[in-house]
């Protein structure tokens, strides 16, 4: 071979090989920068606000199922035919509408939908070998969302409190774990999950238009005053700031005059009560419980509502939980009256059905109160748990032994008291009623003020499988002298009665 042509077939093979080395390093930026996207940077892409394709490609797979404790199906996806191909459907959706919320094309999400979203939405396998990513098989895995949530003490709920307006949370006071949370109105997210626009749109309007605000999540988000269910615990703060008022005995009467004021403070119907502490509790005296709030002052009355929770966001693990408010102190140095409408509930003292079922259960669980959830575990496709709830204290709101008096209290309050009627043969339950009056006539179209009717109870007293709260609120159609004992009693006995088995 003549050198030249040798001397070209060398600049040839040179180039050749440039070109492979540059075609290699080229090849792997590409797979390096491919990683990056599918691995590193996947989820804030994902998540990037004005991403329309993930929200269109994410409603073109099926989402993962939400299902209660005992595997009834609360939500999942059918497909359909249409350029979605999935459509989101939710079995009894206003029965679970306050937990599960929705998944809308348009509104986004709310709920378990919102808060589990990560592990609800379908999850695109990554790339493992190069023949992948020429492959035109989408391939991808939902997992299954499982709530702590009790089908049969739902349905309950919603059958006990019927066309009434009202909330009941259920709690397992050892673990915190929620056995039901209902609210009535409701809504039905089916309405807001179409692939209608103009339907879709057309619900969410008159929802939000709606002047009972069915989207709200009264059993979470929707403060009252508790009325005499904070004696609960004002009770509490005897034994942990004033001992020695629990041997006092009160004067039977009707009403007191108030400090600073030519007002006076009255029992409910005007009806003339004292004694010892466990009749004041049973009876619900107000006129005792406002000289006791008194007694006690402010910043202890302050102290032990924080220990319960007032003032602080409860850990629900979906979004909206409201806040339980008591007055700071200082807003008593000059209304001392304030102090005495305050340890009774009422004042500025405001909670939500859930705070009220977690006072309950602090009560229940030795003074432990443990932080609310919902979601019992996570599992995947192979049915293997991906992660699974782990019960934690929330607060600390009392002692064992303020616990275990306040107890026996509440116990005397079923067997002697304003709670006679949720007694049940052969189970010992601890409750207290309250009855906050209100002047909210206006927005409930009243021609007078009305009452918030409430209850909360655990049982059995000596080793609680539940605590719960129930509100019903003023209303049209209810009596006139409104009663917690009379409108919330009957749910928390039917709901007692289921959660024991005893229905």
């Amino acid at each position: 071979m003549p050198h030249r042509q040798r001397r070209w077939l060398v600049q040839v093979d040179k180039r050749i090989r440039r070109l492979g080395i540059f075609l290699i390093i080229l090849f792997g930026i590409l797979f390096l920068q491919l990683n990056n996207l599918q691995v590193v940077q996947a989820s804030s892409l994902d998540n990037k606000p004005g991403n329309t394709l993930t929200a269109s490609s994410a409603n073109s797979q099926p989402r993962g199922v939400i299902v209660a404790r005992n595997g009834t199906v609360l939500a999942r996806s059918v497909p359909v035919a249409d350029q979605f191909h999935y459509q989101r459907q939710y079995l009894n959706g206003p029965l679970y509408a306050d937990i599960t919320g929705f998944d809308s094309l348009i509104y986004g999400t709310s709920g378990i939908e919102s808060s589990y979203n990560k592990y609800l939405v379908a999850q695109q396998n990554q790339y493992t070998s190069l023949s992948d990513i020429f492959s035109t098989q989408e391939k991808y895995a939902t997992d299954t969302v499982v709530l702590t949530v009790s089908a049969k003490l739902q349905a309950e709920a919603a059958k006990a409190l019927g066309s009434l307006k009202g909330s009941v949370v259920a709690i397992d006071p050892s673990s915190g774990a929620i056995l039901a949370m209902y609210s009535n109105p409701t809504y039905d997210p089916n309405l807001l999950a179409g692939h209608s626009s103009a339907n879709v749109e057309a619900a969410w309007k008159n929802y939000q238009s709606d002047p009972s605000q069915p989207m709200l999540g009264w059993a979470y988000s929707r403060n009252y005053p508790p009325g005499s269910t904070f004696k609960v615990i004002t009770t509490s703060a005897i034994f942990d700031h004033a001992p020695q008022i629990a041997s006092q005995t009160f004067p039977n009467q009707t009403q007191i005059a108030l400090p600073n004021t030519v007002n006076t403070l009255s029992n409910y119907d005007h009806e003339s009560c004292g004694g010892s502490l466990a009749v004041l509790l049973a009876v619900s005296c107000d006129t005792a419980y406002a000289q006791i709030g008194m007694q006690l002052g402010a910043q202890n009355m302050y102290n032990e509502a924080y220990s319960f929770g007032f003032d602080q966001t409860p850990p629900l693990d979906i979004p909206g939980a409201a806040a339980a408010q008591f007055p700071k102190a200082s807003s008593f140095d000059r209304n001392i009256p304030g102090l005495a409408y305050s340890a009774i509930g009422q004042e500025n003292v405001s909670a939500s059905a859930l705070q009220m079922a977690l006072v309950s259960a602090g009560i229940a669980d030795k003074g432990n109160i443990m932080a609310p959830h919902l979601m019992s575990q996570i599992r995947n496709s192979q049915d293997q748990i991906v992660t699974s709830y782990i019960p934690k204290v929330w607060k600390r709101a009392t002692s064992a032994s303020t616990a275990a008096q306040v107890t026996q209290l509440m116990v005397g309050v079923v067997q002697n008291g304003t709670a006679q009627g949720i007694a049940i043969p052969g189970v010992e339950i601890a409750a207290k009623t309250g009855t906050a009056q209100t002047n909210l006539a206006t927005s409930a179209n009243l021609s007078s003020g009305g009452s918030e009717n409430w209850m909360v109870a655990f049982a059995p007293a000596q080793n609680p499988k539940i605590a719960i709260a129930v509100v019903v609120p003023v209303q049209k159609g209810l009596a006139p002298n409104s009663t917690g004992a009379l409108y919330a009693g009957p749910v928390v006995k039917s709901m007692i009665q289921t959660a024991l088995g005893l229905s």
